[in-house]
């Protein structure tokens, strides 16, 4: 059973950091695409990362570009969204997701808000 499980969310100034895990179990990881979502209330769910399975290869949403940072550790089964210069538009649920045809599998996701 495909588990995904993200952690490491909260209230963070503008201007602040955070770093968010999303721990995989149930599937084999290193065969998959991970990916980090996000959907602020009001708004349709968007793509903010995403990293191939060696992890060799990363694209961004431009939102985010120069300010997140996606990895993983196959080793760990763990996907990592490194969020630095974070802004009030940042604020929104974020989720872990898993991809491979047909396998298309969501975590429960974290809140992020960025205020002061």
């Amino acid at each position: 059973q495909v588990q995904l499980v993200e952690s490491g969310g909260g209230l963070v100034q503008p201007g602040g950091s955070l770093r968010l895990s999303c721990a995989a179990s149930g599937f084999s990881f290193s065969n998959y695409i991970m990916s980090w979502y996000r959907q602020a209330p009001g708004k349709e769910r968007e793509l903010v990362a995403v990293i191939t399975e060696a992890g060799g290869s990363t694209n961004y949403a431009d939102s985010v570009k120069g300010r997140f940072t996606i990895s993983r550790d196959n080793a760990k089964k763990t996907v990592y969204l490194e969020m630095y210069t974070l802004k009030p538009e940042d604020t929104a649920v974020y989720y872990c997701n898993a991809y491979r045809d047909p396998i298309n599998a969501w975590g429960q996701g974290t809140q992020v808000t960025v205020s002061s």
